[in-house]
């Protein structure tokens, strides 16, 4: 369903899961130079949002995720990562607590099977899990990645009117890849691990009891070398276009890798996330669907941290 902001002046839909809010109003550049100054939001209201109430909820939380949950202080925001039994990432999330809720959000048409899989994991537990469709998602710029609000829906108009002025999802995605921050789904796979992406201290806490997961993030994280790693691609601006997400990523004519979101960046042009085998020199030019392409570096290849500072 389109966001009720799609009837701003100049609003253009985005597309694929993105359809539902507007890629811009008229102007991406401008958009994104107002974002790096400080100023206005972005509509992120097509993304899934559940609630999370109860009790037992935060320990819950400690116990099956990466982050550490017990203590978590009303209002601190936090991110947390599902895993497989394998360290794969499964799911993604971001929230915060309000005293007697967590509300988090998730990728858009990721909620239900987020849901699903928590309700299997409550057992005898004291909590209670729902997805919401009264609350929508709006980031504002700050310091590091930004903030997120969760706003009423029927309240939607009123806080655009007071945030203004707004800016679209590209502008929004520029500045993220900018940042090197993945996005599940469209920068990972199904054999991503944290420690690949650069997820290890923003959503996977090293210092907790066990979690699904656990052994192999500990063991990359204590012996280094990731099989893979993030990073910004620089892209040949000579052609009009982006990479489809999903092309492959290749090194003296070898696939090497595979390109995720991509973007126009106002300062550095076109711009995208990739993820490359850890062996590839972090000097080597690489292509990406024909076209020529510099990688800096986003994750150490020895280490599996994220070391590119953000701006």
């Amino acid at each position: 369903m389109a966001s009720p902001l799609m009837s701003l002046p100049g609003a253009v839909a985005g597309d694929g899961i993105d359809a539902p809010v507007a890629a811009h109003y008229g102007s991406f550049n401008t958009e994104q130079r107002s974002l790096a100054r400080g100023e206005g939001f972005v509509d992120l209201s097509h993304r899934d949002v559940l609630r999370i109430s109860g009790p037992d909820r935060l320990s819950w939380l400690h116990n099956l995720t990466t982050q550490y949950f017990e203590g978590l202080a009303p209002g601190t925001w936090t991110q947390a990562l599902v895993l497989s039994p394998q360290g794969h990432v499964e799911h993604a999330f971001a929230g915060v607590d309000d005293g007697e809720a967590f509300t988090a959000h998730t990728e858009p048409g990721a909620g239900p099977a987020l849901v699903e899989w928590l309700e299997r994991m409550k057992f005898m537990t004291r909590v209670e899990i729902e997805l919401v469709d009264d609350l929508a998602v709006m980031w504002r710029p700050g310091d590091g990645p930004g903030r997120y609000d969760l706003v009423p829906r029927d309240r939607l108009e009123a806080y655009a009117d007071a945030a203004g002025p707004a800016a679209g999802l590209w502008a929004f995605e520029a500045l993220r890849i900018e940042r090197g921050e993945p996005r599940l789904g469209l920068d990972t796979d199904h054999r991503t691990i944290p420690n690949e992406v650069g997820w290890i201290g923003a959503a996977v806490h090293l210092d907790k009891g066990c979690y699904r997961g656990q052994e192999t993030v500990a063991r990359v994280h204590t012996l280094g070398r990731p099989p893979r790693r993030l990073v910004l691609l620089h892209l040949d601006g000579s052609e009009n276009r982006l990479p489809p997400a999903g092309s492959p990523v290749s090194h003296d004519g070898r696939d090497i890798g595979f390109v995720g979101s991509s973007a126009r960046h106002h300062e550095l042009g076109p711009i995208a996330l990739a993820v490359v085998k850890r062996n590839v020199p972090v000097d080597a030019a690489l292509t990406v669907d024909e076209m020529p392409a510099a990688q800096e570096v986003v994750v150490d290849p020895e280490v599996g941290l994220h070391v590119r500072p953000l701006r």
